[in-house]
């Protein structure tokens, strides 16, 4: 017995380091590199929990995954939430965290060169007991570096541009035509955007669908290698779609709702954007945490 009884909220491991393998039928697996918080609750009946039967549970549901039973991280959480249920019999309520680096091979632009990119992915279920099965709720987010261009400071070189060429005798018809194939300079900023959706265990959402979102939010993906002509693509399109911090956030959520629809209308959406400025020595940031059903409403009442 505890000298102190009280009930303990969470009692586990934190960073526990794997390589998680998740094999995939006529592909190669995928590799993440991970670190696993574990937990269970704590009756004040209960010194200590065995904390040795979550690294059991972890390796058992892994080999599970390598053997093509478990085909997505967000469910190999939950199948270690549940495990530890059956492991744990003295515990109500599980939580498995995983954080992990995902490296994905992409192609540039312009000159199709091959690189990678490293995003962050992020994992989560809860599993609670009940008095037939459990319930368990599961996450799957992702965090994603791209660029976006100060919409801004862009209107006040516009400005400019259209004084200097005015003041030259250029004709208002050949500095529009100019203006609208060549956008003017603006400060930039890497952005990192974040989107995670938490839903039912028996639901599901593609892990690749909200990678593409974050990027497609933003003024344009950035690259590790970028050959001449790519430069200049990303640079231009970057420019030709400038957004505030806001601007992504707001677009992330349609995304959302257009390529998710079929989500139940209590999946929860959280969805951060942060712009680390380049000509102030803050970071502008902006966030929106809601229900489907929430932001179902709010952009379809907008459209009325």
């Amino acid at each position: 017995m505890p000298d102190v009884r009280i009930n303990l909220t969470r009692v586990g491991v934190k960073n526990v380091k794997k390589l998680v393998e998740v094999s995939r039928p006529g592909k190669r697996p995928v590799i993440f590199i991970s670190n696993f918080d574990v937990f269970v609750d704590l009756p004040g009946s209960l010194k200590g929990a065995n904390l040795s039967r979550n690294f059991e549970v972890i390796d058992e549901v892994l080999q599970q995954a390598i053997d093509g039973e478990v085909s997505e991280i967000e469910n190999l959480c939950s199948v270690v939430a549940r495990k530890l249920l059956d492991r744990h019999e003295y515990a109500d309520r599980t939580e498995v965290l995983m954080k992990s680096q995902y490296m994905v091979k992409r192609e540039t632009p312009v000159s199709n060169t091959s690189c990678h990119e490293v995003v962050k992915v992020h994992a989560r279920a809860v599993a609670r007991r009940t008095f037939r099965d459990p319930i368990v709720r599961k996450s799957i987010g992702a965090e994603v570096t791209g660029m976006t261009a100060c919409p801004c400071a862009q209107d006040i070189m516009r400005e400019r541009a259209i004084y200097v060429m005015q003041d030259l005798g250029i004709e208002d018809e050949k500095i529009n035509k100019f203006l609208s194939e060549v956008p003017m300079a603006t400060h930039n900023q890497r952005g990192r955007g974040f989107l995670c959706i938490e839903l039912d265990d028996d639901s599901h959402v593609k892990l690749e669908k909200i990678i593409q979102i974050l990027k497609e939010s933003m003024s344009a993906s950035i690259y590790e290698l970028l050959k001449r002509g790519d430069e200049s693509y990303v640079v231009l399109n970057a420019h030709k779609n400038p957004r505030f911090v806001e601007d992504c956030v707001r677009e992330v959520a349609k995304k959302v709702i257009s390529e998710f629809k079929d989500l139940p209308g209590d999946s929860l959406i959280t969805i951060k954007q942060t712009n680390e400025e380049s000509i102030h020595q803050h970071d502008a940031y902006a966030e929106r945490k809601a229900t489907m059903a929430e932001l179902f409403i709010e952009l379809n009442s907008e459209n009325q």
